[in-house]
């Protein structure tokens, strides 16, 4: 009798050995799946706390970080009859486009003759007292803009675009 007792009294040690190492196993398991449960939990909570202030930075554009100060190319300016009724105005404009780089410029160059062509049309469709009105002014900036990057096929995506500014170097009507 005493070696069926020596027997299950050395069964129940490998027995409680595995036992016990499967407890270990399981509780490092636990606690990893804990450990990561808390961090995602806590990441999450943070990007949802931040999730205005993203979302508002989503809604700006984007700006490519400027490599250095930008490239101004002055256009020859422009006389223009404008399109007054009843008489006959016209208007001197000096544009200046302001562009990332020289290579830019470079490009911008190559198409002169239709941004030209361009401007002419946009001076041309405007009356004297839109050109002398801010608004009027911020207006045809605008579309002489657009018009440069679109004759370029520079268009602004995602809030970029190396055609940056349409500045009025002169700006007189008679």
């Amino acid at each position: 009798m005493a070696e069926p007792a020596a027997a299950a009294a050395g069964g129940e040690k490998p027995k409680s050995k595995k036992l016990l190492l499967i407890i270990i196993v399981l509780l490092v398991v636990l606690a990893g799946g804990g450990a990561a449960a808390f961090f995602l939990l806590k990441g999450g909570h943070d990007e949802e706390a931040g999730d205005e202030p993203a979302k508002e930075a989503k809604a700006k554009p984007k700006k490519k970080a400027p490599a250095g100060p930008p490239t101004f190319m002055p256009l020859e300016a422009v006389v223009v009859n404008l399109a007054d009724q009843g008489s006959t105005r016209y208007a001197q404009v000096g544009i200046t486009l302001q562009v990332e780089d020289a290579k830019v410029a470079e490009e911008v160059k190559k198409f002169m003759p239709a941004i030209r062509n361009g401007v002419l049309m946009q001076i041309s469709r405007r009356t004297a007292d839109q050109l002398l009105s801010a608004e009027g002014k911020e207006q045809l900036s605008q579309d002489i803009l657009d018009l440069v990057r679109t004759t370029t096929g520079m268009e602004e995506y995602r809030g970029y675009s190396p055609v940056e500014a349409v500045l009025f170097s002169s700006l007189i009507v008679q």
